[in-house]
């Protein structure tokens, strides 16, 4: 190669350097690759999207969609996944469906795959030092050594169990590590309906998940989730945010970030998310949860009462003004409430002051009491208010009473004459068959021998095989002396029946019927 062709093929390189640095430096704005690219491609006058959004935002928008970012943020890092390989039989009962609701805890292999499972749920903190509330239909049946917690930055932790409360569906885990975010517990008295709320946990397994909705209804009870325990707390808030199975356990929060329940179970008729979902509030969560840290049992405090709701029929059969409280329709003998003289047919109406607004909301607020602490009830009877003051005792307390005492009461007279019939009312009675006094346990008291379908009867809950045992506080011996008492009544007055039948379980359940007579 000659001296004039080496300067020649030094200076080309030297050009294409100084080319390459040009482009370089302007592909931050893209000019010169743009032009490139443009000059290859077919020029057209199109522009392609619109110069603008169609709507700006106001700058209140901008800060509710900040405030659902920065929340979520906050509150992500205080909420845990959980997994649970189990061997054991008895959680394959978490899988059931309760009607149409559902706890929402996610089997992750088919059905058809032996043993062992694995499923999915969620988790809250609520200890910088490894505490953390969950469902306990998560872990039932599993073993310490059963179950995982995965962070949210993406530690895993084994995890174990500290207690379990079965009638508030709620367990306490506790993993060895320090340093987590717990979640800030508000107050449940602050929240309202239409609020908006966040629900974060891990539906599907996919992991950090949040959904965003409204409270839409609070102290939703009797939906059967806990199980037939006739002392199942349920006095759950609703909500429209979208939970699915896997997030059971998981946090429901404000837009403060305050932690105001734990998710629970959703309203389905596929197992899926079809509109609302349920979560157990966070002063039921706290009482629960101090109980179990404290010994890793529920030292939980009962009235010793079984009570109903109180509609318009009852209300006017007992006098009161409109609808309230919750009525007692049974009293467990020896108890706490009979000890304080709380009779049958009494509205409670007040807990310690607070206006009582259902029977799941009274036993929203027992569930944060303790046995031992004293209650105050302010109760109506016989047309007028009254205070009465209760010591909480242990259920097993109440039910050892119950089984101590003897109870007599007088023979029925016996009657093998026809059936009353009270057509207007659409049933029939008949005298105390022997089945009805070996099944419920009762001595007096007369047979329901049939009830029409939907009559006033009906609606108001009785069922053939129901035993009416008294009519107000008199007790009824025979059909005789039962046509007599509802003659005394006069036409379109209300009156209050107690009553006995078998529950769903084979139990003996004692309840209240209010029936309105006919004008």
């Amino acid at each position: 190669m000659d001296r004039r062709t080496l300067f020649a093929a030094i200076a080309l390189v030297a050009i294409g350097m100084v080319l390459g640095i040009v482009l370089v430096s302007h592909v931050g704005s893209g000019s010169a690759i743009g032009t490139v690219l443009a000059q290859s491609r077919p020029s057209t006058s199109a522009r392609l999207g619109a110069a603008q959004p169609p709507i700006q935002l106001s700058e209140s928008v901008r800060q509710l969609n900040r405030v659902f970012v920065e929340v979520a943020n906050a509150v992500m890092p205080s909420v845990v996944g959980i997994r649970v390989v189990s061997k054991d039989k008895e959680s394959r009962d978490i899988f059931e469906f309760f009607g149409p609701f559902r706890r929402f805890f996610e089997e992750q292999e088919p059905e058809s795959t032996p043993p062992p499972r694995q499923a999915q749920g969620s988790g809250v903190i609520v200890t910088e030092d490894g505490y953390i509330v969950t469902n306990n239909h998560v872990v039932a049946g599993a073993k310490d050594g059963d179950i995982r917690v995965f962070t949210y930055d993406g530690k895993e932790y084994r995890a174990k169990i500290i207690g379990r409360d079965p009638l508030t569906d709620l367990a306490l885990l506790k993993v060895e590590t320090k340093g987590l975010k717990p979640a800030y517990f508000g107050n449940v008295e602050d929240i309202q309906v239409g609020e908006w709320v966040i629900a974060v946990g891990n539906p599907l397994g996919l992991r950090s998940t949040v959904t965003a909705g409204i409270i839409s209804a609070i102290g939703r009870g009797g939906l059967g989730v806990i199980g037939g325990d006739p002392y199942a707390v349920e006095n759950f808030i609703q909500t429209d945010a979208a939970i699915n199975p896997g997030n059971s356990g998981g946090g429901l929060f404000t837009l403060q970030g305050a932690l105001i329940g734990i998710n629970t179970a959703i309203a389905t008729t596929t197992g899926f998310y079809q509109g609302y979902g349920f979560a157990v509030p966070v002063d039921i969560v706290r009482a629960v949860v101090e109980d179990l840290m404290e010994d890793g049992k529920i030292d939980r405090g009962y009235i010793g009462v079984q009570i109903q709701p109180v509609d318009a029929v009852t209300a006017k059969a007992i006098g009161l003004e409109k609808p309230q409280g919750a009525i007692v329709s049974n009293v467990l003998p020896g108890g706490a409430a009979e000890r304080a003289g709380i009779k049958v047919g009494d509205v409670i109406l007040e807990f310690d002051g607070i206006p009582v607004k259902s029977p799941n909301h009274l036993q929203g607020l027992v569930a944060t009491r303790r046995a031992g602490q004293t209650v105050r009830l302010t109760l109506w009877r016989d047309g007028k208010r009254m205070e009465k003051t209760v010591t909480l005792r242990r259920r097993e307390e109440d039910t050892a009473a119950a089984e101590r005492t003897d109870q007599t009461d007088s023979e029925a007279e016996k009657e093998a004459t026809r059936s009353v019939d009270l057509d207007k009312l659409g049933f029939s009675v008949g005298p105390l068959s022997e089945r009805a006094r070996n099944q419920l346990e009762v001595d007096q008291g007369v047979e329901v021998t049939r009830v029409t379908p939907y009559s006033h009867a009906w609606e108001r809950g009785l069922r053939r095989g129901d035993v009416i045992t008294h009519v107000g506080d008199v007790p009824v011996r025979s059909v005789s002396e039962f046509r007599r008492l509802l003659g005394q009544r006069k036409p379109s007055e209300a009156v209050l029946l107690r009553v006995v039948s078998v529950g769903p379980n084979g139990e003996v359940l004692r309840r209240l019927v209010s029936l309105e007579l006919p004008s």
